[in-house]
């Protein structure tokens, strides 16, 4: 499996909080059968203020640590994009880094907040597109307004927007909204991959083969691989195609 939404990346945002955590928040995940991780810290203005370089350092520092272990997983980095309007001079800059690429377009996972969809996020999304840039929406489950209005992810699904599914919402650990929510977007087959959105050993571990399970439950196996291996992996080719220096 492969897992393109996750904080394992030491004192960088509200995910691992040291070395040792992060080195075993990989091995839990390589325990479940993942192969390959992208680190997505937060990029959050004015909360987790990270960039291309500090992004770059707590990769680098935790690819010398996992040298030193028996533990057989891949690591690239990324980033969690929350919505702002500073997107899109980020963008211009060529400073926000991109999960992979997909249909010819980078692919950003860009963040709503949990409370609502702000005004103009469609605008955003038709001015990355028009970037080529594709946006991956993450765990839109977790979404106030869409567990509320639900209908309301349509415009996102006729923009060619992608999808990210949070483990932990669809197995009922973030509670009954999401898990609903989440359950009725698979039936739909709407989303395009599963994350494990992992922070912690003990709050939130990794737990995407449970999902996987549960996913074949709800709808069919190849559906199943195809949120956690193959489109994942498609997705991420060209990350892990480069070198990791």
């Amino acid at each position: 499996m492969i897992d393109l939404h996750c904080h394992i990346l030491p004192n960088i945002d509200d995910g691992a909080k040291s070395i040792d955590e992060a080195i075993a928040l990989v091995a839990l995940a390589a325990e479940q059968g993942v192969s390959r991780m992208v680190a997505t810290p937060h990029i959050h203005l004015g909360i987790y203020d990270n960039n291309l370089q500090s992004i770059n350092a707590a990769y680098h520092l935790l690819c010398d640590a996992l040298a030193l272990t028996n533990i057989d997983i891949q690591l690239r980095a990324a980033a969690e994009v929350r919505v702002s309007p500073e997107i899109m001079l980020f963008i211009e800059q060529q400073q926000l880094p991109f999960l992979g690429r997909y249909q010819q377009k980078d692919v950003l996972l860009l963040e709503l907040p949990s409370s609502h969809i702000p005004p103009g996020t469609d605008k955003l999304i038709s001015w990355l597109l028009a970037k080529n840039v594709l946006p991956m929406i993450a765990h839109p489950e977790r979404n106030r307004e869409l567990q509320s209005h639900p209908e309301r992810i349509t415009p996102f699904v006729r923009a060619g927007c992608l999808f990210q599914l949070t483990a932990a919402s669809l197995i009922g650990d973030m509670g009954e909204a999401p898990k609903q929510l989440s359950e009725y977007f698979i039936k739909q087959k709407l989303y395009s991959i599963i994350g494990s959105d992992c922070h912690s050993l003990n709050r939130r571990p990794p737990k995407l083969l449970q999902a996987q399970h549960a996913v074949t439950a709800l709808t069919d196996q190849e559906y199943a691989f195809a949120l956690t291996t193959s489109m994942p992996g498609s997705i991420s080719n060209v990350l892990f195609a480069e070198s990791s220096d």
